[in-house]
């Protein structure tokens, strides 16, 4: 027999060729399944040798036995001497009876795929198996089959073996038609000749049919199934020995794109394994329609003969094919990180004595190709001691391969466009893997780095040293150091990390596995008033509200922005409201944001910790007077509709401090259910002497912040055209009559509420949307105090009538409510009464006075007035127009008293246009109008 196989199908082909081509794949299948079994222990040895046996029998005792019915019988099997008793020690009562005549054998073939068998097994590599069946079992007995299936692996599992089995119908397959998941590993329905070219290079045969591609030669890929059609059509092969799976002809744009994305997801929780396969697909990638797969190079070797195991080892075959790629582009860097996953993959530390001083097959082969690379000792006791790599080689190892990970997106991304490659991997699978990207390794503002992406299995250190200092501008910092250490000590140590606040430090330790439980800190907390007691509820709080390892973001939570899951707010770190300004620790029942007669408020500072649905865990330090309100403001416009986020306050303060958490959470519980109703609300909540005014409504969240009562009484008079419930924090304006007016608000009509001190009065008004307008004026008696603004009021709602067709008119008067507000009196607090309108009589003394107002230029409206229906307008008297007005009343008054004056009727229409004005514009020109016609009577 000749070394080099070269059949030509138009020469003729004997069948003794085709006979010796399948032994040396079988001969290449043996070496593989002798390699994969000596790195497994004896009880994982026992279930792959018996793997073959269990599908080609049923019976009651053997592992997987679901019932008589399971299709069973792999075609042309028949076990050894040594599985047979094997599976006799397994259980005594079997007997294995050949079968007699031609009995349905509907399992085709069995096969293990994946790193079994290669330099990259290890002790925990899984059993990927394909379970090839007959394409015409019925869905009952393919039921039953994938029950075997799970028996199996639950078995296999007691066995100390992750194993997995995949049912196969080879037709549908060859068609490019699957069904789901077809390895532990896989990403999904839409790569199949990638998959197929994996298969066909680390397949190992394990009974059944043998794979009908080993017969075409790899250079008739191109015409396989014409080729493979004539070898069954003569006879040079029987049907019922070979399995066709399809050819690799040509690979898809689409497909390099979705392993891509996948790789790409995969690695940031095992980078190197992923790296390695990303880089493969980026030589296929570039290779684009010439481009020819591994397999293709394995055939090519068997049919020369050239059957050395390391050389046609897969994953020594990748990494000759990604090298050469790498070597022709000059990329030093990335062929440096090539060998660190290789070798990590392998996983034999070279710098330590191999097991029971003998050489595994790996180890010798990895010594091989170190040596190839120039390696020495020292690299390997680097590589051989990632389990204890800590927080300086992971952030360098990080750096390698976030750039790594950049490129590879940013590859795919060119590739994308430049092939416009079309497949179900489409913009939104781009935008998922970029945004699983951001999340992983993208750098914001606030957010807390993940350096461990899967580098290191443990980067928890024994003992760390906080310290708090100032630099030589002043600014003050937080730095940890590695190891226990003295103040004085820490000048000769560089920093593993500096943060301008405490938070952020501490939860970066604890993101990355730096600072654990077992952890033992240092403390040097210069002025910043932090104790270790404080020190260690802190990191308490956040093992027990941010738990670790975090969950990864699913595909749901990345397909829409990013939202809160778990919020932790940690009141007063390191501040004491008590001891800064001498207040009395006494009252634990007194309100936090207005503590003790000085009103002071007790949240200094709000450092708030936010996981989100994408995994970033977010922090934020909010001080000063405003730091309470700014915190909520970000916190509600930051939740979702529908399930708020877990929350968790904490305030680890010696007096009071968890009357403070509570205070805040029963404030933040508050908001969250006014927001969430269904029409918009606001919030008013009093911290010291100033306000804050949150408008909510589902999904969103304003805040103005009000520094007194002017303004916001000022602000509350603003026109807003709809409607809004006004709620009040328990303490807001304590003592006040304000917070009972507000709590009246009644939609769709007019509140008028009058309180009387002594020779003065206090009116209010509540219009239909329930802004606010209120005045102080003279008071000698109700009628006169109420009737003036009683008939202005009715007087706009005639007009507003008038305004309206006759049939929606009826509605259109708003009912007017009058209240009194009575002081506190004894033990009675401030109350509000409600009382009668005060009648409006045809004899009142009132002189009838209407203002017009229209728009004029420079934007300054023109006044006319009219007074017992005498005219007065500025064209007239210009700048002298009250005093005209002004004149001609007193004139009118019997004995020319000077009491005030009052408008009974306003139109703005032609100032707002066709839009209706609001009942607080009305009242607020009204006002301005009347106190420049009153002082024109004072001065006259």
């Amino acid at each position: 027999m000749t070394q080099q196989i070269h059949p030509i199908l138009e020469e003729g082909i004997d069948r003794k060729v085709l006979a010796a081509l399948r032994a040396r794949f079988l001969t290449v299948n043996t070496e593989r399944l002798e390699r994969a079994l000596l790195a497994m222990s004896t009880r994982q040895q026992l279930v792959l040798r018996l793997l073959p046996l269990l599908f080609h029998v049923n019976h009651p005792r053997l592992p997987g036995y679901v019932s008589g019915l399971a299709p069973a019988g792999l075609a042309g099997y028949e076990p050894d001497a040594e599985t047979l008793a094997e599976a006799q020690r397994l259980t005594r009562s079997f007997a294995y009876k050949p079968l007699r005549g031609k009995p349905p054998q509907p399992i085709l073939g069995l096969y293990l795929m994946g790193s079994l068998g290669t330099v990259g097994q290890d002790e925990r590599s899984d059993l990927d198996v394909w379970v090839c069946h007959d394409p015409e079992l019925p869905p009952e007995q393919l039921a039953e089959l994938r029950r075997k299936c799970d028996l199996l692996t639950d078995w296999a599992a007691s066995q100390g073996s992750e194993a997995y089995f995949f049912l196969i119908d080879p037709v549908a397959f060859a068609r490019g038609d699957r069904s789901g998941q077809l390895t532990s590993d896989d990403c999904g329905t839409t790569q199949h000749f990638l998959l197929l070219d994996e298969f066909y290079r680390t397949a190992i045969w394990l009974g059944g049919r043998t794979p009908l591609w080993w017969l075409v030669p790899e250079y008739e890929e191109h015409r396989y199934a014409e080729y493979a059609a004539t070898l069954l059509a003569k006879r040079f092969i029987r049907p019922e020995d070979v399995l066709d799976l399809g050819s690799l002809a040509s690979i898809p744009p689409g497909e390099y794109l979705g392993a891509g994305l996948w790789q790409l997801f995969k690695a940031i929780g095992s980078p190197y394994k992923s790296l390695f396969k990303l880089l493969l697909l980026e030589v296929y990638a570039s290779e684009h329609e010439q481009v020819r797969c591994l397999s293709l190079d394995y055939k090519q070797a068997v049919y020369a003969n050239q059957l050395a195991p390391d050389e046609l080892d897969p994953y020594v075959a990748a990494y000759r094919r990604i090298e050469a790629y790498l070597q022709s582009r000059g990329d030093h860097g990335r062929l440096a990180l090539l060998r660190h996953c290789l070798y990590l993959k392998v996983n034999k530390p070279l710098s330590q004595p191999p097991r029971n001083r003998q050489k595994s097959w790996q180890r010798q082969l990895l010594e091989r190709l170190t040596h190839d690379w120039g390696w020495d000792e020292r690299q390997f006791a680097l590589l051989d001691g990632r389990a204890r790599w800590k927080v300086g080689q992971v952030d360098r190892e990080r750096r390698a391969l976030v750039n790594e990970l950049t490129y590879g997106y940013r590859f795919l991304s060119e590739l994308a466009r430049r092939l416009q490659a079309t497949s179900s991997i489409n913009r939104r699978d781009f935008a998922v893997i970029g945004r699983f990207l951001s999340a992983a390794i993208e750098r914001k503002a606030g957010k807390v780095e993940l350096i461990n992406l899967g580098i290191s299995p443990d980067m928890s250190e024994h003992s760390l040293t906080l310290m708090h200092a100032f630099d030589a501008t002043g600014e003050a910092s937080w730095s940890l150091y590695p190891g226990s250490l003295n103040l004085p000590d820490t000048s000769n140590h560089a920093p593993i990390k500096r943060t301008r606040e405490l938070l952020p430090l501490l939860a970066w330790g604890h993101r990355n596995g730096i600072i654990d439980a077992a952890t033992h800190l240092s403390l040097h907390p210069g002025d910043s008033g932090l104790a270790e007691a404080e020190l260690f509820a802190l990191l308490n709080a956040l093992r027990q509200a941010f738990p670790m390892p975090l969950e990864e973001p699913s595909e749901e939570a990345l397909l829409t922005s990013s939202i809160p899951r778990q919020t932790l707010l940690l009141i007063n770190v390191g501040l004491d409201p008590f001891s800064a300004r001498h207040l009395p620790a006494t009252d634990e029942g007194a309100d936090a944001f207005r503590y003790s007669a000085a009103r002071e408020n007790l949240v200094l500072s709000i450092d708030q910790l936010t996981l989100n649905s994408w995994s970033e865990l977010i922090v934020s330090h909010h001080t000063g007077p405003f730091a309470l309100a700014n915190c909520l403001s970000g916190y509600l416009a930051s939740l979702p509709e529908g399930n708020p986020p877990g929350l968790q306050v904490r305030c680890f303060g010696h007096h009071a401090g968890s009357a403070i958490a509570r205070r805040v959470e029963e404030i933040i519980g508050t908001l969250q259910h006014t927001r969430d109703e269904a029409s918009p609300s606001q919030f008013l909540l009093q911290v010291r002497q100033h306000f804050h005014l949150f408008d909510l409504r589902p999904g969103q969240a304003n805040h103005t912040p009000l520094n007194d009562l002017g303004a916001l009484i000022e602000h509350l008079g603003e026109a807003h055209h709809r409607h809004r419930s006004l709620r009040l924090d328990r303490n807001v304006l304590a003592g006040e009559d304000l917070p009972l007016i507000l709590a009246l608000a009644k939609p769709d009509c007019l509140q008028i509420f009058y309180r009387i001190d002594g020779d003065q009065a206090e009116l209010s008004v509540l219009d239909e949307f329930n802004a606010l307008w209120r005045q102080r004026m003279p008071y000698r008696d109700e009628q006169s105090l109420l009737t003036p603004l009683r008939r202005f009021l009715h007087s706009m709602n005639h007009r507003r009538s008038a305004q309206l067709a006759l049939d929606e008119s009826n509605g259109a008067t708003m009912e007017i409510l009058f209240y009194r507000v009575l002081p506190a009196h004894g033990d009675r607090p401030v109350c509000v009464e409600r009382r009668n309108p005060p009648g409006i009589e045809v004899s009142d003394p009132l002189h009838d006075v209407q203002a017009i107002v229209e728009p004029g230029g420079q934007n300054r409206p023109q006044v006319t007035l009219y007074c017992n229906h005498q005219e007065f307008s500025s064209l007239e008297h210009g700048s002298g127009l009250f005093a005209a007005v002004a004149r001609y009343i007193l004139a009118q008054r019997r004995l020319g008293e000077r009491y005030p004056c009052y408008i009974t009727d306003l139109d703005l229409s032609a100032l707002h246009g066709g839009g209706r004005s609001q009942t607080v514009q009305y009242l607020r020109y009204k006002a301005r109008l009347e106190a420049a016609l009153n002082q024109a009577m004072a001065a006259g």
